[in-house]
């Protein structure tokens, strides 16, 4: 399967292998996400298909959105996302993509939000060493000087300050699928993964297979 999928992450765990090993895994809860339209090559200039996800009030989503659903015969869906794939004829309108899709062993990218964590300072937000804490030292955590002296004589763009820490959209790459529950719905992934438990996550193949241990 070239195309991703919805989910929302519940938390972290650990299982353990065959070895005895303990592994670190995060749950996930999939799906169920419909094929909301097919884009064809002749018509649109390429192929790809629009996957919904998570079904809502019809006041929750936009009008635009509502009429492109409801024109297909789809219930109000509020995450919409589109995905090109070489070839149209393993799918159709209305179909529904699961956990099935998937395989133990696979790899799969996942993308969500991360954890945001405010305002920080330069040593939480870049690594910065702090000052002497000893001695009277006045400087424990304070930026210091910012400008280049006299030539450009400003504060070049880029440097690095404090300010928002997270909240970014962040992907990682290659996770390895350890086990899939078919009747919840849920994805064994090992590893941790972005975001707080609920967080929307988007997860595509990496049309790889490995052998499990």
């Amino acid at each position: 399967m070239s195309i991703g999928i919805f989910g929302n992450k519940i938390g972290m765990t650990q299982v353990f292998n065959k070895d005895g090993l303990a592994l670190p895994v995060t749950i996930i809860r999939v799906g169920n996400c419909f094929i909301t339209q097919l884009k064809t090559e002749s018509k649109n200039g390429y192929n790809a298909i629009q996957i919904g996800y998570l079904k809502r009030k019809r006041i929750r989503v936009t009008k635009a959105e509502l009429g492109h659903l409801t024109k297909n015969g789809l219930p109000p869906l509020l995450h919409l996302q589109e995905y090109r794939v070489p070839d149209l004829n393993d799918y159709s309108l209305g179909q529904i993509i699961n956990v099935n899709h998937f395989k133990i062993g696979q790899l799969v990218n996942v993308s969500g939000k991360s954890i945001g964590k405010g305002f920080s300072g330069n040593q939480k937000r870049h690594k910065f060493k702090r000052g002497p804490m000893t001695h009277g030292s006045k400087n424990h955590k304070a930026p210091g000087s910012i400008g280049p002296g006299t030539t450009p004589g400003r504060v070049l763009p880029g440097k690095k300050m404090a300010g928002q820490l997270g909240a970014k959209r962040i992907t990682v790459s290659k996770v390895r699928i350890l086990g899939i529950d078919e009747k919840q719905n849920l994805l064994i992934l090992k590893g941790s993964i972005p975001g707080k438990s609920g967080n929307l996550l988007s997860i595509s193949c990496s049309d790889q297979l490995k052998k499990i241990k």
